[in-house]
Order: structure tokens, then C-alpha cells, then sequence
């Protein structure tokens, strides 16, 4: 049968218009008496998919229509999503996410996106010219051995990548045929899965060591050489893993990592847009984090890297940023630092009482990675109140139930005073008379941008200077009214005006740098909106 015709083109979701199918394009592939009499409009569509979204009352059910959406028609799927955002986002992706994956066995419909086994090393290539698309250029990866803070989820953690290149559509442009999601499978040490017959991936405990990453080579490598033009996104990885892979192929091929490098963007922009609301210099901001992994580690470097482009010295600047870990401050006296956590170790007292440490040290921000849900009691936030007339409180870990506090608590706690962002949303919050609406740093504002640039550029490599212009144009578009809002991040309503400013900026860094593989435009700007996919029927 064409796949162009009658029932084949509705179960093919690129070309699928469902009941928006013209009469004439009915009788044209062959559609007469498989579709309902009326020609409706997309916009029709949007109101009966949102309408039946109501009929649910679980997040997860919702993801689950909603995915099974995008397998039967993607324009509709990323028209719908573009309508709402700030209502659609957080059902494709963080937070309910991370229980797709819990469940991604019962979730999962249809295939989308690639299993690469540790058995298959020497199969890669042949694996990766069995995808549809031949000119592909991004890829989400992930081993899924510590998706969000859920923990091993092995293969299940699949719908991590599909989601985040759902965002990379709805959020940037990037049109989706150039994406794939791929989950690397070397086993998993979750005991649940290693004991399920229904589990599908390898049962076997986590391959670690030169295997892993002889394999995770062969896979640069394949990429490489299957799709020359790609970007491959590293995400969920463990942290010792994702710092290494990450340092290993970053000078070497068109790579990041948006756990490390989104992640530390995102809070950078959202503490530039903090020292303009306070009319402060960004040198005055002094960090301290609780939680030294990966992500942590991608902050403080590009605060560095901002501080140094402010004008201090790097010595300068890594005096600002202190770390807690669960062995306490880092400090130079402890003997079991590992090499990257040696650069953010200061001479001071030992102390593993991260509220005493405040009064110690006087940060004017705290930064939750810690994935320690409440870690941020109420004698933190007090302690912050104490040392600064307006404390800045970072609660970054996701999903929700991992968030160092709440909103609440950070505004209760400060009587008023605090300057809150976290990783996960929060609703506005009532308090003394006043609403309070929390910042959501979420990446969501950096990674789509970043690939739309690296899209249309055709970026060889990924920079933490481009990563950094990203953090400082998400910061531009805050606007004044959004301060006087208490918000430091803009309107995830807006999230498409604001990744086309920001690919701008970053396309420009890309072109000023040599690194891009095309010719500089005479109007960047037109050349960026040219490139983005737009959810329309054609």
C-alpha cells in the first residue's frame, strides 16, 4: 500500500492531519469514510485534546495521552504544546517525567528512538542506519543510571530523551525529524529490574570500567560516522561518568552535557538577572552549594567563567563559590576530596553543620544539588535571613520530592525576604497578604536555544563560552515587570520569543568563534527564524 494514502498516511504521525484533512484532500489520498464528515481547524483540535485532557485527573495519564498524541499526529502534538506551555511542558517532561520512566515498561506504545546494547559494540553503525531519518543532528543519550533523582531506571530511562528532544521542537524550532533518542543499555543495578522477567533490558549488574567506556567510544564514533553533522546531548548519566565522558569528547566532537553545562546555565542566568533586580554588581554574589556532584560542578565553573568576564581573577573567583558535601564543607584539611572537587576547597575549619557553615562563611545565594529533599530545614533559611536582606535560595534537585524546601517554606521561613528559584515548579504562594510567584530555572530555557543555534550553524563544538552567552541572554529577557513579579527567569509562556534572543546571541558567539560549518548570514536574526520548524499543516 502507498504510504502516502488512505489508512497508511493516518497512521503515519508527520503526515497525519486527523480530522483537519480537506474535502479535496480526502478524495486526493484515498481518506472518504475513514474520517468523521467535518473539516476542523487545528485550533478545533487543541480545544477537544485539552478538553479531554480534563477527563484525567493523574499527571501521568495525561503524559501518556499526550505521548500517544505525538505517535499519531505530530503537528497537533507540537501545535499543542506551543499553545500552553507553562500548562503542557510540565506533563511531557519534568515533573512527570521521571514517573513515565518509573513506568516506562506499562507507559511505552510504540518505538520511538533507539536501544544500544553493550552486546551490539561492534553492530553500532549497522543499528544506526536502521533509523528512518539519514540526516540526523541531535541526539539525547542517556544509560539511564540516575534519571532526574529517581535513581537506576536502566533502559526505562528512554523517556528521558524522547522527552527532552520533544522540548528541543516545542521550546526552540528544532524540527523533529533531525532528532533521536537513544538509550545506551549496560545493565542496571536496580534489584527490582534485575529480578523482573518483564524486564527487557540486560540482566546484569552495571558494566563499569574500560568496557564502559570502550563502548561509550565506539558509540562517539559510530555517530560520527553515521550522522557527520550531529550534536549528541549527554544526559542522566552517573555523575563521575558524565564529568569524564564530558571532559573526554568535549574538545574532540559537537557535544554537552545539559545535566552539567544546561544546568549551570540556567542558574548563572537566573543570578545575573538576580544582581539587576538588587541594582548589585554580579562580582558581589558569594555561593555556597550543598551537594558537590556533577551539576554542581557545572555551576561553579561557569560562575567562574562569568566572574572572570566580569573582571576578576580566577583565584578571585573561586574564593566566591564554597561547597557542602555529605562529609561537610570542602575545606583543604580533608583528606578524601577527589581531584575535581580539590579547585573549590578553601582553608577553614571542618564542619558538617551546613546552617552553622552560613553564619561562617555569609553567602548571599545557597544552590540545592543535593537531590536531599528538605535538606534546606527551617534553621538553614533562618540562617540565610540572618546574614543577607535578601537571601537567595536555590533548591535545584528534581523532581519535586527531592527539592531542598518549598516555596512555601523559603518565602515562610524568610518572613517575605527570600529570592526563591528551584529546579522544579511551584505554585505562587500566598503570604502575609502577598503572592509570591517562584522561579522555575529550568533548562528548558537554555538546551532548545542552544540547539536551534547549533542547528542552523552547524556548530562543531559546544563551548561553555556559548553556554555562557546563552545564561546572559535568558537574562536580558527579564524584564522589569517581571522583577517587580519577584521572577528572575522569564514567562515559560514566552519560551519561544526567548529561545530565538538567545540562539541569536548564540549564533553570533558561534560564528564570532570560527566555530560554525556555514557561512555568516548578513542578518542573523532572519537566518535563525528560517530555520525553525513550525507546527502548521501543510
Amino acid at each position: 500500500m502507498d504510504e502516502n494514502t488512505g489508512y497508511s498516511i493516518l497512521r503515519n504521525p508527520r503526515l497525519n492531519k486527523g480530522t483537519a484533512f480537506t474535502q479535496e484532500e480526502r478524495e486526493k489520498y484515498g481518506l472518504l469514510g475513514m474520517l468523521p464528515n467535518a473539516v476542523e481547524t487545528i485550533e478545533t483540535q487543541i480545544c477537544r485534546i485539552t478538553e479531554q485532557l480534563e477527563n484525567f485527573t493523574k499527571p501521568i495519564n495525561k503524559y501518556i495521552y499526550l505521548m500517544q498524541l505525538l505517535e499519531n499526529n505530530e503537528t497537533l502534538f507540537f501545535k499543542t504544546i506551543t499553545s500552553e506551555p507553562a500548562k503542557f511542558l510540565p506533563l511531557v517532561y519534568t515533573p512527570t517525567v521521571g514517573e513515565a520512566c518509573q513506568k516506562f515498561g506499562q507507559v511505552s506504545r510504540r518505538p520511538r528512538g533507539l536501544y544500544i546494547s553493550i552486546d551490539q559494540k561492534d553492530h553500532i553503525k549497522d543499528i544506526l542506519r536502521n533509523w528512518s531519518e539519514k540526516d540526523v543532528r541531535f541526539t539525547v543519550v542517556t544509560d539511564g543510571g540516575r534519571i532526574l533523582g529517581l535513581g537506576d531506571l536502566g533502559i526505562f530511562g528512554l523517556g528521558i530523551p524522547i522527552g527532552k528532544l520533544v522540548l528541543y521542537t516545542s521550546c526552540g524550532g528544532v524540527p523533529p525529524e533531525y532528532t533521536l533518542p537513544i538509550v545506551l543499555d549496560v545493565g542496571t543495578n536496580n534489584e527490582e529490574f534485575l529480578n523482573d522477567p518483564l524486564y527487557p533490558g540486560l540482566k546484569c549488574k552495571r558494566i563499569r570500567g574500560k568496557e564502559f567506556d570502550d563502548f561509550v567510544e565506539a558509540f562517539v564514533i559510530a555517530m560520527n560516522e553515521v550522522f557527520p553533522k550531529i550534536c549528541i546531548q549527554w544526559e542522566d548519566f552517573p555523575g563521575v561518568d558524565a564529568i569524564r565522558i564530558l571532559n573526554t569528547y568535549r574538545n574532540k566532537v559537537s557535544t554537552f552535557n545539559d545535566d552539567i553545562q544546561g544546568t549551570a546555565a540556567i542558574a548563572t542566568a537566573g543570578f545575573i538577572s538576580i544582581s539587576r533586580l538588587m541594582k548589585k554588581s554580579f562580582k558581589e554574589q558569594r555561593f555556597l552549594f550543598l551537594g558537590a556532584g556533577a551539576a554542581a560542578f557545572g555551576i561553579a565553573d561557569m560562575l567562574v567563567e562569568k566572574f572572570i568576564r566580569d573582571g576578576l581573577t580566577k583565584q578571585e573567583a573561586l574564593s566566591q563559590i564554597w561547597m557542602f558535601d555529605v562529609n561537610g564543607l570542602l575545606v583543604n584539611s580533608r583528606n578524601d576530596l577527589a581531584e575535581h572537587q580539590l579547585r573549590f576547597a578553601h582553608d577553614s575549619e571542618p564542619s558538617d553543620n551546613f546552617a552553622d557553615v552560613i553564619l561562617k562563611i555569609k553567602p548571599t545565594a545557597i544552590v540545592g544539588v543535593s537531590t536531599v529533599g528538605g535538606a534546606f530545614n527551617q534553621q538553614v533559611i533562618e540562617n540565610m535571613s540572618a546574614v543577607n536582606e535578601r537571601p537567595i535560595i536555590f533548591p535545584y534537585s528534581n523532581p519535586t520530592s527531592h527539592s531542598e524546601c518549598t516555596a512555601e517554606q523559603a518565602y515562610t521561613w524568610s518572613k517575605g525576604k527570600a529570592i526563591f528559584a528551584s529546579g522544579s515548579p511551584f505554585a505562587p504562594v500566598q503570604y502575609e497578604g502577598k503572592t509570591f510567584t517562584p522561579g522555575q530555572g529550568n533548562n528548558v530555557f537554555i538546551f532548545p536555544a542552544l540547539g536551534l543555534a547549533i542547528f542552523a550553524t552547524e556548530a562543531k563544538r559546544v563551548t561553555d563560552d556559548m553556554l555562557l552567552t546563552a545564561a546572559e541572554a535568558v537574562a536580558e529577557q527579564v524584564t522589569q515587570d517581571d522583577f517587580e513579579k519577584g521572577l528572575i527567569y522569564p514567562s515559560v509562556n514566552d519560551i519561544l520569543k526567548v529561545s530565538i534572543a538567545v540562539a541569536i546571541k548564540v549564533a553570533e558567539e558561534i560564528f564570532n568563534s570560527g566555530l560554525a560549518s556555514i557561512e555568516r548570514p548578513e542578518n542573523i536574526s532572519d537566518f535563525i527564524k528560517s530555520k525553525m520548524y513550525v507546527p502548521e499543516y501543510k
